[in-house]
């Protein structure tokens, strides 16, 4: 064995490693496109293997799997980057470079051979479908360093299998045999290049594997499963983010209270998968209904505080009445017919240097009123000095 052997093993160990690697994360995250990124690299590795160590059959025929192998690791490994953004996956336009590029691959093995143009057909092809990637994630925006990171991994793949093998080609000319190939600057050259490639491929994808795992679980860690919405931590953490938003931009933004009326009288009367019912419909009626920017959250066992960015007290005012108004219609297939959920909710709008603790507090003030007043009903924060000079005018 010469050292000519082992650098040919160097890609198909590579692929063989980082399959399982992907293998072992599709066990554990069940994303289709990590195991998209499995396949690709077991398509790698078998396709080095069958290039470089497999029989040579008659004709040269086993370059005809090995280069079809290329190709579908191209395929499977832009399928996995598209798919893990949740945008289409281009196959027919791959199938359809997949089938142009072996056919003119089949023409120069075949009917009229030269290896140079092999070499074309088989790189332009996989930089074709690189290229799809890249114009894929070009117009999606990139919120971390992985995201950008995949897309210029996308485009230096593209780069290096379309302008690398015409570079060199031109360079050094063509080949008479495959002897005089797999001994040559260029295949050498592929060899290095590629492995540097997918282990920078390897490891940007399994980089955002695990941003995607952990974005997972600060979203479990903030959500209500009953209600659809935010858990209080998660509403905290996020409407004091938009709360501050707001304030910075001078923009109006309001806050809001929401509890059921009488909660525990009607688990105690109807029992607690119906309570579940009417909190879950609730969740539900509010995402319907409120704005896109409105932060939603069940704070409470049976409380709700909505933050929304942009409404000021009468843009306010109506969404908190749309909102209990609303609640019997949303809860109607869910409970019993007698049953007549209602809801009362305390309303405050912020100003310049306001708290979110100090928004809660006004609403809360505002629903307490609410429900002293008779419940089923919307009331509106005021201050203490403003009801003071109201009394004594």
């Amino acid at each position: 064995m010469n050292g000519q052997f082992f650098i040919s093993l160097l890609n198909p160990g590579i692929g063989l490693l980082f399959a399982t690697a992907f293998f072992l994360l599709w066990l554990n995250r069940r994303e289709r496109y990590v195991a998209y990124a499995a396949g690709a690299y077991t398509a790698s590795a078998i396709s080095f293997l069958i290039q470089d160590v497999g029989p040579v059959l008659p004709m040269e025929l086993q370059r005809l799997p090995a280069n079809f192998g290329f190709l579908l690791t191209g395929v499977l490994f832009a399928a996995a980057i598209v798919k893990r953004y949740g945008l289409p996956v281009p196959w027919r336009a791959m199938a359809a470079t997949v089938t142009v590029s072996i056919t003119i691959f089949l023409w120069f093995l075949l009917g009229q051979p030269s290896i140079a143009a092999r070499i074309l057909s088989i790189s332009i092809g996989a930089g074709i479908i690189a290229i799809m990637v890249v114009r894929a994630l070009w117009p999606i925006e990139k919120p971390y360093i992985i995201d950008r990171a995949l897309f210029w991994v996308a485009a230096l793949s593209a780069l290096n299998l379309i302008v690398r093998p015409i570079i060199l080609l031109s360079l050094g000319g063509g080949f008479d045999n495959y002897v005089g190939f797999q001994q040559s600057v260029y295949w050498t050259t592929v060899q290095f290049s590629q492995a540097m490639v997918s282990i920078l491929a390897a490891i940007s994808l399994m980089v955002a594997v695990a941003v995607d795992q952990i974005s997972e679980l600060r979203r479990q860690a903030g959500d209500d499963d009953l209600s659809g919405l935010l858990n209080r931590r998660g509403f905290e953490a996020q409407a004091g983010a938009a709360l501050r938003r707001c304030l910075d931009t001078d923009r109006p933004v309001a806050l809001m209270i929401a509890d059921l009326d009488h909660f525990k009288s009607i688990n105690d009367n109807h029992g607690h998968a119906v309570g579940d019912a009417i909190i879950a419909a609730f969740g539900a009626h509010v995402l319907a209904v409120g704005p896109e920017e409105m932060v939603a959250g069940r704070i409470g066992g049976e409380e709700f505080a909505l933050l929304v960015p942009g409404a000021g007290i009468e843009a306010a005012r109506q969404l908190a009445e749309t909102v209990r108004t609303g609640l019997h219609a949303a809860c109607a297939d869910r409970i019993p017919a007698r049953l007549c959920p209602t809801m009362s909710i305390g309303l405050a709008t912020g100003a310049p240097g306001t708290t979110l603790s100090v928004l809660l507090h006004d609403a809360d003030q505002a629903l307490y009123e609410a429900k002293r007043t008779g419940r089923n009903r919307v009331r509106t924060f005021t201050p203490k000095a403003v009801r003071l000079a109201a009394t004594a005018g």
